[in-house]
């Protein structure tokens, strides 16, 4: 597992989070089954999310994270995640593995406006 901090760009279309990845042949991959309001949380504060924000990941901690998401088990290919400060649960698909070989314990995120 590396130290890196990856960045993908999340924006909304119809009515869910998706987001693209060109390195890793993602187009309009969709968050779903709780991850899309843990997203809702995260960008709370960044005006006009819904066009694109910046979301930094990394399975190691990282300055001024916003969020320690704790892995809690595998189920269909993807893996539940929960975000235990705020009580909310999770699940990322199978495209998790497009950026880590296996499923993290934990991984770490931040939210930030576009520049």
């Amino acid at each position: 597992m590396s130290n890196a901090i990856m960045v993908i760009f999340p924006y909304r279309e119809q009515y869910t989070w998706v987001f693209d990845d060109a390195q890793v042949g993602l187009v309009r991959e969709p968050f779903v089954q709780g991850v899309p309001e843990m997203i809702n949380v995260l960008v709370a504060d960044i005006p006009n999310a819904e066009t694109g924000f910046r979301l930094l990941f990394s399975a190691t901690p990282f300055p001024g994270y916003q969020a320690e998401m704790l892995l809690l088990r595998e189920e269909y290919g993807g893996n539940w995640y929960r975000w235990e400060s705020k009580n909310m649960e999770g699940w990322l698909c199978p495209a998790l593995f497009k950026y880590f070989t296996q499923a993290p314990p934990k991984f770490y995120c931040k939210a930030e406006k576009m520049p």
